[in-house]
């Protein structure tokens, strides 16, 4: 089968590799779409961190997002599976350490991340082996193009979820990409006063598109009371804005990663009551954003610029855009 392979920063190729096959408690999925997101650009250009911890290494199978159609069980597996369109969580955890055991296997400390760490191929390929374990089936309102964008929308609803935005309040999401505009959506869905914090007037329209008008800079940014804020972006001194902005007693959510350390006052932490979380991965997301997505109450497809070739996606982890939507879809078939 054809596979989009990073063989090195700055190196990447389309080849032919063995097709996988289904081992003990494992599925085939053939892979309907594969969405891009930093991490995947980050493998190109050589910066993502696990290439320096060695929780990953070069050559790279990336795609961590997608959906797609179930077309071999292994054993052990509920022969109901083939032919089930489905997603899956991107983490997959031993299964037996304490933190699998509690639920937590998005921190197991000898996981495999799909597409991203200690070597699992990704979904920037014909087809895909995932564990049984880690798959959601997706309704017929689902179609592969949402079902492709359940992966970054259940870390923008976990993000919101540690928010918790109460109906009417105000809310500020910073970083208006894929995930803050998916926090955004998921926050609007539930009630929230959404305000957005960009840096390009040009991110700011198409937010404003997507209906929300209280689109600002920080030049702008008016003086609301923000009952919480996320930090969706790579700014390595956002966290410290937020602590600051943050209304007393308020809540501030980091799920962006700046290439530096981000340095907050705890003091301000402290005096201010405030509660601050961190999100790492879609994990325990997942399902509640599949039956978001099927009862239409948040629509994400307008996010996606256009769906390209594998040919097409060295271009594409370069920095190619078509349009202001942030995310482009991969459809490994093409």
């Amino acid at each position: 089968m054809r596979a989009f392979v990073i063989t090195g920063p700055g190196r990447s190729e389309v080849v032919e590799v063995d097709p996988p096959v289904a081992g003990p408690g494992e599925v085939v999925v053939d892979v309907e779409r594969a969405g891009v997101c930093g991490t995947d650009m980050e493998f190109l250009s050589g910066d993502m961190a696990y290439l320096a911890s060695g929780d990953a290494t070069y050559p790279v199978r990336i795609g961590h997002e997608w959906s797609g159609v179930v077309s071999a069980v292994g054993p052990e597996v509920d022969p109901a599976w083939l032919g089930k369109r489905v997603t899956g969580d991107t983490m997959l955890g031993c299964g037996h350490c304490a933190r699998c055991r509690n639920g937590r296997q998005h921190l197991c400390a000898d996981r495999y991340e799909i597409g991203i760490r200690h070597g699992w191929p990704g979904a920037l390929a014909e087809s895909l082996p995932v564990p049984a374990k880690a798959l959601f089936e997706l309704p017929d309102a689902v179609d592969p193009t949402l079902g492709a964008l359940v992966e970054p929308g259940g870390n923008a609803l976990r993000a919101v979820r540690a928010a918790g935005p109460r109906p009417g309040a105000p809310i500020l999401i910073m970083g208006p990409g894929t995930i803050g505009l998916l926090a955004a959506m998921f926050a609007r869905a539930r009630g929230a006063n959404v305000h957005l914090l960009g840096a390009t007037p040009e991110s700011l329209a198409f937010a404003r598109e997507l209906g929300f008008t209280d689109a600002w800079t920080r030049a702008d940014l008016p003086a609301v009371p923000f009952d919480a804020i996320i930090d969706a972006t790579n700014a390595q001194d956002l966290p410290a804005f937020a602590v600051d902005r943050v209304e007393p007693g308020g809540r501030v959510v980091g799920i962006g990663l700046a290439g530096e350390p981000s340095l907050v006052d705890t003091r301000r932490i402290v005096l201010k009551d405030l509660t601050v979380a961190g999100v790492l991965s879609a994990s325990g997301g997942l399902g509640e954003t599949i039956e978001t997505y099927a009862s239409g109450a948040v629509d994400p497809r307008p996010l996606v610029a256009e769906t390209v070739g594998l040919e097409e996606a060295a271009e594409v982890l370069a920095g190619r855009r078509s349009g202001s939507a942030p995310k482009i879809h991969i459809d490994p078939r093409g």
